[in-house]
């Protein structure tokens, strides 16, 4: 009896390829071909069997993307064949990274999808500068969101009831409405001393950061020359990081590095 066909869906973390797990390791060395996400750092395609075909299915907010139905239809060709695929998501499938659309789009075709979680960017670059995103001592809670949604046709966050929630806020891919959104936020009450930090290609060579607050959020990364890949933080827990701290400027002021 054949077996059914089978997609993995795995995700390959924040960048440094030292985060993936060893579950996503052994997936990528049976891999007869991997379909693989811009945002994938180059390191971790290493893992994969030298003969493995290689398809670069790239998606980027702002830039030119591979459609995510000829991706659906690529995945069920290639299973369909015989061939042991593997999709390559940079942080976790499940996480903004429309793991629910292809696992969807797979099951109805009539392909197997096992899933192989990643580390996602929004708990892991806080991390990276010592922010603890649910510290109970200054938060309720984390709230994942989008900061581009608007844009493609999906619903907006709503930004005033996020500004009276309390959580720590971690927004993806919001460097290029910053604008809008430091302004929704403000709109609704949150205020300019807000802490906040930029953190740009998390976990790699490349990784720059800057801890500022809410009112010179826009200025910092504009001045600063900060762009995507980028995680924003905002919200209180911001002033766990070291990095804050060494300021000495309670809750104002800030700082660009690279590491």
């Amino acid at each position: 009896m054949n077996e059914t066909p089978t997609v993995t869906l795995l995700g390959a973390g924040p960048g440094d390829p030292e985060l993936l797990t060893l579950k996503a390791v052994k997936a990528l060395r049976r891999a007869t071909v991997a379909l693989v996400d811009d945002l994938v750092h180059p390191g971790v395609l290493r893992y994969l069997r030298r003969s493995a075909r290689v398809l670069h299915v790239g998606k980027r907010g702002g830039c030119p993307s591979t459609p995510q139905a000829f991706i659906h239809r690529l995945m069920v060709a290639e299973a369909r064949r015989g061939e042991r695929v593997v999709r390559i998501k940079g942080g976790d499938p499940f996480v903004f990274g429309r793991g629910g659309e292809e696992c969807e789009a797979l099951r109805a075709a009539g392909i197997g999808v096992e899933v192989i979680g990643g580390l996602t960017a929004g708990i892991a670059a806080p991390a990276a500068l010592g922010i603890p995103v649910t510290d109970r001592r200054w938060t309720r809670g984390v709230a994942l969101v989008t900061g581009h949604a608007g844009t493609e046709g999906g619903s907006e966050p709503d930004w005033a009831a996020l500004a009276r929630s309390g959580l720590t806020l971690v927004v993806y891919m919001g460097v290029a409405r910053l604008p809008f959104i430091v302004r929704a936020l403000r709109d609704a009450g949150l205020a300019d001393y807000t802490p906040a930090a930029v953190i740009c290609h998390a976990h790699t060579a490349d990784q720059r950061q800057a801890l500022c607050t809410l009112g010179i959020l826009q200025h910092t990364v504009a001045q600063q020359g900060l762009g995507s890949p980028a995680i924003l933080v905002i919200g209180d827990v911001v002033q766990a990081a070291p990095a804050w701290q060494a300021l000495g400027q309670g809750t104002t002021g800030s700082q660009a590095a690279r590491c």
